[in-house]
């Protein structure tokens, strides 16, 4: 049992203590480029002149990411948070794998090579294409590549998704064309390589949490079932699409590569083939689909090859999906969930569908289900299908209508929220989107935090990562936002490096503690918070609490 010692002197909080994660809101040092800065936010304004608050990292290190020039992300933020520690995270675990040379050393690549080697097939390597390092990174599928060359498989075939979203908007030539390029160094009579199919990530593929599975369908018709609008490269599907609809590289459509008429790279039986994006929440859908028996409904697949599947990681640890997989995932233990459920307290986890899954199963380390159903209760606010630039404030308001209630009806003692807005209008690069984001973000912390005093309960105020607070592309070296050719500045859609804010709302404890200055802080130190200002110790592998009580 893992059970919270309490604490001597201060019995904690005496109404409902509530953590908000306003997904994506990062802390700018250049108000020209962040939209959060220019927004009208009165209560954040507030928040941040009266209350006790601290910059803190969300990134690199601080998250277990290879080094801080890595973004942090939604899925390593809100490990972070529920564990109150640093375990080393996808990127960094295929890294050191690939260095060690284990993943080519590992029972499942093995078989998925022997399978082609014997069945005269095609190894397929599908994932999200870019150096984004989020969700993949194209030095992993490069290895990939070299390493199936190494073991004397005769064909690769290459189905890409176009980023746009973790790099620059209209990157996608930039990684595309070298990459042509280092392909034509690898080819021989006796090794087969080719792009063989792609498109946005927005468009195809890559859904998360069942939000729409008519991005996975579409994603098994190009890849799979090689049906689409052909091109003889990627290249030129990129710019034709360019030309004919100016969309940004995350909502290119599918495209097929066809060689004298037939698609280059269709995905048939005796094939094996490998996802190798390391993050789970947009790879478990499409290895599903892949690995679903007969009971598969979720869209028909029409025609299911008989093939060898693997993930680059396990992307559910519970669920086992994918049932084979390259590289171990991490073990993040003693989670700050089990905790509060052992030690008998009630906890509620709600957001929206799009960001449902960090607030639960990231939080609570990569685990499906729950610790207890008695005293957790999830709840799920299905998002809209719609583009979040059309509809910013997103499902914020139903959120904040549900918590309230929540709060109200006395039941928890702990809270947890997400707030996708942030970070979902901040992908799209819509500057004036997102500013309405956080706008209406803003007017939902003045409604929950009247309860919250009501209440006489105290609300902690973080982000995951950041993404709203830099909108557009920084030249390093002038500090000035970038340029596109007709001078409007170039648009940033991925995360960022700055810092998120840590604030402490609390107008009936707040004279008990003192808040720590530190420049180590970072998003593991919120769970021993958090425990304190529940008035308990806490466990003592936790990174350091926040606080100083008096």
């Amino acid at each position: 049992m893992a059970v919270l010692k309490k604490h001597a002197s201060f019995e904690g909080v005496k109404g409902p203590l509530l953590t908000i994660v306003m997904d994506g809101v990062g802390l700018s040092k250049n108000d020209k480029v962040s939209a959060v800065a220019s927004a009208h936010t009165p209560t954040l304004d507030m928040l941040l002149a009266k209350y006790p608050n601290l910059s803190i990292k969300a990134h690199g290190t601080a998250v277990g990411l290879p080094s801080d020039d890595d973004m942090g992300n939604s899925e390593v933020g809100h490990n972070a948070l529920g564990s109150g520690q640093v375990f080393a995270q996808g990127a960094k675990l295929v890294s050191e794998s690939i260095k060690s040379g284990k993943i080519f050393a590992s029972e499942t690549w093995g078989a998925l090579v022997e399978g082609v080697k014997s069945s005269g097939g095609t190894l397929h390597l599908l994932g999200l294409f870019s150096d984004g390092n989020v969700h993949s990174h194209i030095d992993h599928l490069k290895a990939l590549i070299e390493g199936a060359r190494d073991a004397q498989v005769a064909r690769v075939r290459i189905h890409i998704l176009i980023d746009g979203r973790d790099v620059g908007e209209t990157s996608a030539l930039d990684y595309i064309c070298p990459f042509e390029e280092y392909l034509q160094t690898l080819r021989s009579p006796s090794f087969d390589v080719a792009i063989a199919s792609g498109g946005g990530r927005m468009t195809i593929t890559m859904d998360r949490y069942e939000a729409n599975w008519d991005m996975v369908a579409l994603g098994w018709q190009t890849h799979v079932l090689g049906e689409g609008r052909t091109f003889a490269s990627a290249e030129e599907a990129v710019k034709t699409y360019r030309e004919e609809l100016h969309c940004i590289d995350q909502d290119l459509p599918p495209f097929v590569i066809a060689k004298d008429g037939k698609p280059l790279g269709t995905i048939e039986d005796g094939d094996s083939v490998i996802f190798f994006n390391f993050r789970g929440d947009r790879s478990i859908e499409i290895s599903k689909a892949f690995e679903g028996d007969d009971r598969f409904c979720a869209f028909d697949r029409r025609r299911v090859p008989k093939v060898l599947y693997a993930g680059m990681l396990e992307y559910d640890g519970d669920l086992h999906i994918p049932s084979r997989f390259l590289v171990n995932p991490p073990e993040i233990t003693h989670t700050m969930s089990e905790y509060l459920v052992d030690t008998g307290i009630p906890q509620l986890a709600i957001s929206e569908t799009q960001k449902y899954g960090h607030v639960t199963y990231f939080w609570n380390g990569n685990k499906s289900g729950k610790f207890s159903e008695e005293l957790e209760t999830y709840i799920e606010i299905p998002s809209d299908v719609v583009p979040f630039e059309q509809r910013p404030w997103m499902k914020c308001a139903e959120i904040t209508d549900k918590l309230i209630e929540c709060l109200e009806s006395g039941k928890y003692k702990y809270l947890r929220v997400n707030f996708p807005n942030g970070d979902m209008v901040g992908h799209t690069g819509s500057f004036l989107a997102t500013e309405c984001s956080m706008e209406a973000l803003d007017l939902q912390l003045a409604r929950i935090l009247k309860v919250v005093d009501r209440l006489q309960g105290a609300a902690l105020i973080t982000a995951d990562h950041g993404n709203a607070d830099e909108m557009y592309e920084v030249d390093k070296k002038t500090g000035e936002p970038k340029c596109n050719k007709d001078g409007s500045f170039k648009a940033k859609t991925s995360h960022t490096l700055n810092p998120v804010p840590f604030i402490i709302y609390d107008n009936y404890t707040a004279d008990r503690y003192t808040v720590k200055e530190s420049e180590g802080y970072g998003l593991s130190n919120v769970a021993a918070t958090t425990v304190q200002m529940l008035g308990y110790e806490a466990p003592a592998m936790w990174d350091a609490s926040m606080i100083e009580l008096k």
